[in-house]
């Protein structure tokens, strides 16, 4: 059954010799893996640039149930980016984005609201407006108030982890500007130093791990590290 959904792509893997398999995240069917064929051909009919992470776009798809690979009919940009695949830091945050989702949903898994903050993130890091330093931080944070496993207070980020490493003084710091990132998200009115910044990263993708038992750490996150400078 064809079905039409906007979708965002997580990530792809090459399949033979032209073809890719791709994981997006659809809004109305959840998490899916779809065979694309051809895509890899050289020349003006390759159409890979569609399916970058991050992409958001929209689909024409197969639908079938009790069924693995499904089949994309027509794909097109929804939004074209204008400098997240032009800038290494947007990229690198773009591809950790996609890592932290690809880790925290299942296949088939749906999330509407968590489908609409993946939007607004997009066009957030796609603003000159946006401090990027922020940005890792408030995608931690507003990931797992949409998986359902974030405190309501900012104060259960620190005390419902199994380790943390601040110590009194510290927490005196960030428990103000984590305060400011879950009120404002990607706008905060206040910053933090960089030191405490980086193991406030640290610790929230610490938290992830704890509450959605990942086996493996984050590829991107060494490179994130340095980008929140």
């Amino acid at each position: 059954m064809l079905k039409k959904t906007a979708g965002i792509v997580l990530s792809h893997i090459k399949y033979k010799d032209s073809s890719i398999i791709v994981r997006i995240f659809t809004r109305e069917l959840g998490l899916k893996a779809y065979l694309v064929n051809g895509v890899r051909s050289l020349g003006k009919g390759s159409k890979i640039a569609l399916y970058q992470p991050l992409t958001l776009l929209d689909l024409v798809v197969y639908d079938k149930e009790n069924s693995g690979l499904q089949r994309i009919s027509e794909a097109k940009i929804k939004h074209p980016q204008r400098l997240i695949p032009f800038e290494m830091a947007r990229t690198s945050l773009a591809l950790f984005s996609t890592e932290v989702i690809s880790r925290s949903v299942l296949e088939g898994y749906q999330n509407e609201d968590l489908f609409d903050f993946l939007v607004e993130s997009i066009a957030t890091l796609d603003s000159l407006e946006t401090n990027l330093s922020h940005f890792p931080l408030v995608f931690l944070l507003e990931n797992a108030r949409h998986l359902g496993f974030a405190p309501e207070l900012a104060e259960g980020f620190l005390a419902e982890s199994m380790h943390h490493p601040f110590d009194p003084e510290e927490i005196t710091l960030v428990l103000p500007y984590l305060k400011d990132l879950l009120d404002n998200t990607y706008h905060p009115s206040s910053n933090l130093s960089l030191p405490l910044r980086r193991k406030l990263l640290d610790h929230l993708v610490g938290f992830h791990a704890q509450h959605l038992a990942l086996p493996h750490p984050l590829k991107s996150l060494s490179i994130i590290r340095q980008l929140i400078g």
